[in-house]
C-alpha cells in the first residue's frame, strides 16, 4: 500500500510541469506582444503575472497534495 501511496504522490507533483510549461508559453507570448507593440508592456505584463501566479498556484497545490499523501500515511 506505501508504494501506491507513493505513485499518487509522484503524480501530484507531476503539476509542476504543466505550471512550468504554462508559465514559459506565457512569458514567451507576452515577450513577443510587448515587441509588436512596446506602448502596452505595462498591461501585457501585468495580465502575464496574474496568469503565471495562477499557473503556479496549480504546483503548489500538486506540492500539497503530495505531502498531505505521504505525511498522513506516516502517521
Amino acid at each position: 500500500m506505501t508504494g501506491i501511496i507513493a505513485i499518487a504522490a509522484a503524480i501530484a507533483v507531476f503539476t509542476g510541469i504543466g505550471a512550468g510549461v504554462g508559465i514559459s508559453l506565457a512569458t514567451g507570448k507576452a515577450v513577443e506582444g510587448i515587441a509588436r507593440q512596446p506602448e502596452a508592456a505595462g498591461q501585457i505584463r501585468n495580465v502575464m503575472l496574474l496568469g503565471a501566479v495562477l499557473a503556479e498556484a496549480t504546483a503548489i497545490y500538486g506540492l500539497v497534495v503530495a505531502l498531505v499523501l505521504v505525511f498522513l500515511k506516516m502517521g
